[in-house]
């Protein structure tokens, strides 16, 4: 879906520029939402083809230390919700275990 396909939710309560305000403000957090998706998407892609690549040369399916390295990483820029944002994107690259 893309963002101009998002209908505008009601601003109750405001008005005027600022009623304007809100609409540019989610028409950007639409289009950011976009960006998001796509690039989960594409992510989700080529960690399934490391391991398919990773499991044709011999080696396993999952690297437990890569995955180490992302989630400390998500959760120190992020926090713990960091943490479970990289859990997410660990599970659409590699599937469920």
């Amino acid at each position: 879906m893309n963002a101009a396909a998002i209908a505008p939710a009601n601003t109750t309560g405001a008005t005027g520029e600022s009623a304007d305000r809100i609409s540019e403000l989610r028409t950007r957090i639409n289009s950011i939402d976009e960006e998001i998706i796509r690039l989960w998407r594409e992510r989700a892609s080529l960690s399934q083809e490391v391991g398919s690549v990773r499991v044709a040369a011999g080696g396993t399916r999952l690297m437990l230390s890569r995955e180490r390295e992302i989630l400390e990483q998500f959760k120190a820029e992020l926090g713990e919700d960091g943490t479970q944002l990289a859990l997410l994107i660990l599970r659409a690259g590699r599937g469920r275990l």
